[in-house]
Order: structure tokens, then sequence, then C-alpha cells
């Protein structure tokens, strides 16, 4: 089961596995992890599970939509890792990805 790295908003790191076929957010709140609102239920509408990802993986996700895009400019903690954890599925090929959640906004 490939692993995920989870950077709290207050600086816990904590390792989870997760399921394949899973967004990262699906897999972040079902370790119970509070700070992953995903108010969307993962529909690429609100923003609530703004991430930013380690530099290391960037290039290994998919593309971000023009929607993914217009959501995270709405946020003051968009750089250049920030991402939505909705839009990223989990994968093997992601194994060890660490993700820290953004602040809120």
């Amino acid at each position: 089961m490939p692993k995920l790295i989870v950077v709290t908003r207050e600086g816990e790191e904590r390792e989870i596995d997760g399921d394949a076929g899973l967004s990262v957010m699906e897999v972040i709140r079902d370790a119970g992890i509070d700070e992953m609102l995903a108010l969307c239920g993962g529909c690429c509408s609100c923003a609530t599970c703004h991430i930013h990802v380690d530099p290391a993986f960037v290039a290994a996700l998919p593309a971000m939509s023009e929607d993914e895009n217009d959501l995270l400019d709405s946020s003051g903690d968009r750089d250049d890792t920030s991402r939505l954890a909705c839009q990223i599925p989990f994968s093997a090929n992601l194994d060890g990805l660490k993700v820290t959640i953004a602040a809120e906004d």
C-alpha cells in the first residue's frame, strides 16, 4: 500500500497508508486529519483541500485544470507547489508523496 506523508498546520508529520484509486484528499480525510475540510467533497468547487506538494513530486502530478487554477487564485497562501488534494489521484506511483496542508483562508 502506498504511503502518504502529511504535514499538518502545526508542523506534525504523519505517515499514512493510502488506497490507490482514492484522491489525496480522501486519503487524508479517511486518516482522520481534521484540518482537511474538503467541504465540497471533492467536486473542485471550494478549495478547502488546498495543499502544498513536495517539489520533488510536482512533475509526477497530473496537469492542473483551469477550474483548479481559478480556485487556488482565491487563496492568500498559494505558491508554485499549491494544488487541491481532491484533484490528485493517489497511486503507487506517488508512494512517499509529502504534502503540507495549506494555511486556512
